[in-house]
C-alpha cells in the first residue's frame, strides 16, 4: 500500500548553492508522528536521489504518513557546487533538516541514508537534538569510519545485504552489537549491496520496524 501524497519538486538553498529536491507530504489533516530525510549513494558512481534503494526507502516511509524528502548532494543532478568527499555534503543534510523542522515544527526528524548517504547523513543525525530516529541501508564498512556511532544512543535500523561487497555482513554484526541505544539490524539473504530482486524485503524490514519498534512505543 502506498499513501496518498502531494508531491512537490523544488530547490533548497544549501551552503554551497542550491540543492535539488522533492518532497513528498502525505494528503492528510492528520499530524505526522515523524518527517524524514533519505540521503541518497555516492554522486561521484552515478548516485542520485532517483537511485532504486532510495525510492523504495522513500515510498516505505510514505506508506506510513510519513513526509519524506529526497534531494541531490551538492554537485549532483541539478544542484550547485562540487563533490566534496562527505565533508561539505553534511551541510547540505543540515540545510534539508532545517527546511524540514521549519516545514513540519515540533516534529521529531528522522534521518535515513544508503551507502555514502549513510556515512553522511547518520553523522548528522547523530549530532542533531531534532532527529531522533536513524536509519542506515547497505552501510559500507569495509572502506568508510563509523566509529561516530559509538556514542549515539539514538534508535536505529541497519538493513544489509548478506552479500554486499562494500560491507562485510559479519563486520556489519559486529559493530551494530557494539553501538549503544536501541538498534535493529536486519541481514537480507543473497542479495548484493543494491538490493537487486529484495527491495520487497527493503521495505518490509522498515515497515515493521517503524509500526513495531518505534510508533507502538511512542503510543
Amino acid at each position: 500500500m502506498t499513501a496518498a501524497h502531494d508531491s512537490r519538486n523544488f530547490f533548497l538553498e544549501g551552503p554551497a548553492g542550491r540543492l535539488e529536491a522533492i518532497l513528498w507530504t502525505p494528503a492528510t489533516t492528520v499530524p505526522p508522528q515523524l518527517a524524514a530525510v533519505v540521503c541518497h549513494p555516492h554522486p561521484l558512481f552515478g548516485g542520485t536521489m532517483h537511485n532504486k534503494v532510495v525510492y523504495q526507502a522513500a515510498k516505505s516511509l510514505d506508506a506510513l504518513g510519513i513526509p519524506v524528502l529526497r534531494f541531490n548532494f551538492r554537485g549532483a543532478g541539478l544542484s550547485g557546487g562540487e563533490h566534496d568527499r562527505g565533508q561539505g555534503e553534511q551541510g547540505d543534510v543540515r540545510s534539508a533538516l532545517d527546511f524540514l523542522h521549519n516545514e513540519f515544527p515540533g516534529v521529531p526528524l528522522l534521518v535515513a541514508g544508503f551507502s555514502f548517504g549513510s556515512v553522511v547523513g547518520l553523522r548528522v543525525g547523530c549530532e542533531d537534538p531534532r532527529v531522533s530516529h536513524l536509519i542506515g541501508l547497505g552501510i559500507p564498512v569495509n572502506s568508510s569510519d563509523f566509529s561516530f556511532l559509538n556514542g549515539c544512543n539514538k534508535p536505529k535500523l541497519f538493513v544489509h545485504g548478506s552479500n554486499d561487497k562494500f560491507g562485510a555482513a559479519e563486520k556489519v554484526k559486529t559493530l551494530v552489537a557494539s553501538w549503544p541505544g536501541e538498534n535493529r539490524l536486519v541481514v537480507v539473504d543473497e542479495a548484493d549491496h543494491f538490493f537487486a530482486g529484495k527491495l520487497d524485503q527493503l521495505d518490509r524490514a522498515i515497515n515493521t520496524w517503524l509500526t513495531d519498534d518505534v510508533f507502538r512505543t511512542a503510543h
